[in-house]
């Protein structure tokens, strides 16, 4: 059994939509699942006879209805009216399906993830933002499951596909976070350890749900919606990758008057500028280019003062797209290890994005770094240890 207990590091504050949505899915399970779990449906339901029909043809009649109706709760028939039945689809349930659970085990581990995933996702987007993306990549997840079961009458509940889609913002804005894992394989082993995030994750997505989906051959394996979590994480995935495309080609607000400059070769004044050092000049004239004119437009170490002057002189998102922007084009040259250490100081000094400046920190290591560039990227990994807000020994 592998458990996910936590991850590092964590932002601080109070991911206030996140625990909402906990709120949220917990009330409706204590007033609303639980209550009616134990209450008999009412025979004069017009959705009984619905459902019973839908069990008949599910179960081949193994059944007699009046043994199907003795063991029908009131929830039941909640389920069967709100939770999102393919081959009878309706807008709201869309949305209501998504706090309904099967029970407190399905609930506990949605919930769980959430916790443990879903404060990170949300500081980085932000809370409207985040509860946007919540509710729209679990649509996402319910019609993906859709297009492999659109002919079953059976009911689709629960959080998982929303929280998939979390999980995929998660696999791309934080891959170098660790994950503390529970794990215990008894009576041979029984410990906790800390894994990379993407290695988990992808332990989830792949070994967790694409081979059991490939075995159901699409369908819901055991009960389990293994289409709707495959359709959620990749929701999620592609929102991440297409919100990260826009921030680096974003212009600046301080530098956002006028159009782009014509692709027609303005780019050698920008040089000369950068090359001259005459940044003031240089860096309205550079965020007129289109982002794609940009491209190895200025030598490594050139990009980097420009970047270095715009975060010293008050343009921390200016500079981070600068930097971004050396590191879309060269990843792993001589500077790359100045880049992300950069990109990793603004975000923590000057955007509040301590777990987002992790990623670029960490990586600082794997280039090769000059001592001093090493000792700053060791200095502010320390800075993000101390913000801390659940501390692991």
């Amino acid at each position: 059994m592998f458990l996910p207990l936590g991850d590092e590091p964590n932002p601080r504050g109070v991911p206030w939509v996140t625990y909402g949505l906990i709120a949220a899915n917990v009330a409706v399970y204590l007033l609303v699942s639980l209550p009616l779990s134990f209450t008999r449906a009412d025979p004069s339901d017009p959705a009984l006879a619905a459902y019973i029909g839908v069990l008949l043809e599910q179960l081949g009649g193994r059944l007699s209805p009046a043994e199907l109706v003795g063991q029908v709760s009131a929830y039941d028939l909640v389920v069967f009216t709100h939770g999102f039945r393919p081959a009878d689809p309706h807008l709201a349930a869309l949305f209501t399906s998504l706090f309904l659970h099967a029970g407190f085990l399905h609930l506990a581990g949605n919930m769980l993830f959430l916790w443990i995933y879903g404060d990170n996702v949300e500081h980085r987007l932000g809370p409207v933002r985040y509860l946007a993306a919540y509710l729209a990549t679990g649509v996402a997840a319910t019609l993906f499951h859709t297009l492999f079961d659109a002919g079953s009458e059976l009911p689709l509940v629960g959080a998982s596909g929303a929280i998939s889609g979390v999980l995929g913002f998660y696999f791309i804005w934080f891959p170098r976070n660790r994950v503390r894992l529970w794990i215990m394989l008894f009576p041979f082993f029984m410990h906790m350890v800390r894994w990379p995030a993407r290695l988990v994750l992808g332990i989830y997505l792949f070994i967790d749900n694409v081979m059991p989906f490939l075995i159901a051959q699409g369908g819901a394996g055991g009960g389990v919606a293994y289409g709707a979590h495959i359709g959620g994480f990749l929701g999620g995935l592609g929102w991440a990758w297409w919100s990260g495309r826009r921030e680096m080609a974003a212009r600046p607000a301080e530098y956002s008057d006028g159009g782009y400059a014509p692709a027609t070769s303005p780019g050698e004044t920008v040089a000369a500028l950068v090359a001259a050092r005459r940044f003031e000049q240089a860096a309205p004239a550079y965020f007129r280019l289109a982002p794609e004119q940009t491209r190895r437009l200025l030598p490594p170490g050139d990009s980097i003062a420009l970047a270095d002057w715009l975060a010293a002189n008050g343009h921390p998102s200016a500079a981070l797209v600068v930097y971004q922007r050396h590191l879309r084009d060269d990843p792993v040259g001589a500077l790359a290890a100045e880049a992300h250490l950069g990109a990793g100081l603004v975000q923590l000094h000057a955007l509040d994005q301590p777990t987002a400046a992790y990623q670029h920190l960490v990586e600082v290591f794997d280039l090769d770094p000059e001592p001093d560039t090493a000792a700053y990227a060791r200095q502010a990994l320390a800075e993000i240890a101390a913000l801390q807000k659940f501390r692991s020994s």
